[in-house]
């Protein structure tokens, strides 16, 4: 089975980023909330989709899941803009994602 890795994401974004250098705003701390707000955008078009269409729709129509998975790729692409607005590790984040994940276990 293929895994799609944070690493192959964010090497996939530094490729996007290097290609449109100039055209788009450098990395760095302070785009990352503008890389957030582009990045909520994004979710609100997922949203609209499942709104608009219902839940069972979105999911099982094979043109409204396309542009749902397609609105989900927009999502990820800002949210790996924004690892490398702050310099976010894949490694960094498997960390915290861990100790979230073992936190939330023993929560309730």
């Amino acid at each position: 089975m293929f895994d799609f890795s944070i690493n192959e994401m964010l090497d996939m974004q530094k490729s996007l980023q290097d290609k449109y250098k100039g055209k788009w705003e450098k990395l760095s701390p302070e785009a990352g909330k503008h890389k957030l707000l582009w990045m909520i955008g994004e979710i609100g078009e997922v949203i609209d989709i499942v709104k608009k269409h219902g839940d069972i729709e979105a999911s099982n129509d094979v043109e409204l899941r396309k542009d749902l998975v397609e609105e989900m790729a927009d999502v990820l692409m800002y949210y790996n803009d924004v690892m490398l607005c702050y310099g976010i590790s894949a490694d960094e984040l498997k960390q915290a994602y861990t100790a979230k994940f073992e936190k939330n276990m023993t929560r309730w």
